[in-house]
């Protein structure tokens, strides 16, 4: 099936992401040339015939009160300004919010499959700016870990195909290794984990899984031992503190008074029970009545009332 395309921009009144983004991009990497930024989302819909996108293009992709809509990419020239142009997308992988809530709203419009979207961001920035600068510009606006500079072509197709891997190495003779070969290669690999959970892995694989594991494995398990998300540092039992600012001791101490008059002196003196010490102390006094608690340690939300226009609201 073809690729249709469409290009979405705020109405000048309501451009409130460019006016932000030309704004940090003067204060962030102090370019002062430049005039203004123009940002257009761009959808690309595969999947879909060309009534039913004809069908969705006021309604889906834009909202007609606030929203210049174009068939095709629109001109960025204007007299005696100079321009210049890129585009940015997810890369592949990444889930896409935008593209995916265009999906579903089309295949609920429809009452057809869901057809296949992609979306990506045109940056036009006007003004003076050499070629230093505008690769600068990229930078700032293009996180490498998500997203990358997109084409500005049309695609004849939105399928991606990937290439098929190579096979995926075994480490030979894993576990068999010694402890000292074994921090040995947990130092090659650039691990995350320490010599006690490779060691740990070793053990695992030659015991119950009675092979060699493949790098893919290793890595994966790295990744899910590491300090993001096993919180190693926050968990790591401190048992020899020394502080020499006062006010630091003196904020330790009271760390330490609170523990005894939770009954908490039996715990592991760690960053994460220092951490959560201070709500641990509130909730014992009956100050947390609203609390909302969970199994999960690494995030909290916050509940308030609020007034919107003279009635109470739980806001989160």
């Amino acid at each position: 099936m073809s690729v249709y395309e469409i290009y979405v921009e705020k109405k000048a009144d309501y451009a409130e992401e460019a006016a932000s983004v030309a704004a940090d991009l003067r204060l962030g990497l102090q370019i002062n040339k430049i005039d203004k930024v123009r940002i257009i989302n761009r959808y690309f819909a595969e999947g879909i015939s060309q009534d039913d996108f004809n069908s969705v293009k006021n309604t889906v992709f834009s909202e007609p009160p606030v929203d210049i809509v174009y068939d095709k990419l629109p001109s960025f020239n204007e007299p005696e300004k100079k321009c210049r142009v890129f585009a940015a997308e997810f890369l592949p992988g990444q889930f896409d919010q935008r593209a995916d809530s265009c999906a579903q709203c089309i295949s609920l419009a429809t009452g057809k499959k869901r057809p296949v979207i992609n979306s990506s961001k045109i940056y036009a920035v006007y003004g003076d700016i050499n070629d230093d600068e505008f690769s600068r510009i990229k930078i700032w606006l293009i996180n490498p870990v998500e997203s990358r500079e997109a084409s500005m072509e049309k695609p004849s197709t939105l399928e991606i195909k990937y290439e098929q891997p190579d096979d995926i190495k075994t480490i030979n003779d894993f576990i068999l290794l010694s402890d000292t070969d074994l921090d040995k290669l947990r130092i090659d690999m650039n691990l995350a984990m320490d010599l006690q959970d490779i060691k740990f892995c070793r053990e695992y694989f030659r015991d119950e899984e009675k092979r060699d594991p493949t790098i893919t494995e290793i890595r994966v398990l790295d990744t899910y031992w590491s300090d993001h998300c096993r919180h190693t540092t926050f968990l790591t039992e401190l048992d020899e503190i020394q502080i020499e600012d006062k006010q630091i001791r003196d904020s330790y101490e009271k760390y330490l008074e609170l523990r005894l008059s939770l009954g908490r002196s039996d715990k592991p003196v760690t960053l994460m029970d220092m951490a959560t010490i201070g709500a641990k102390a509130l909730k014992q006094k009956g100050l947390l009545a609203d609390l909302d608690e969970s199994e999960e340690i690494n995030a909290c939300s916050v509940k308030i009332k609020v007034d919107v226009d003279g009635k109470d609201r739980t806001g989160f």
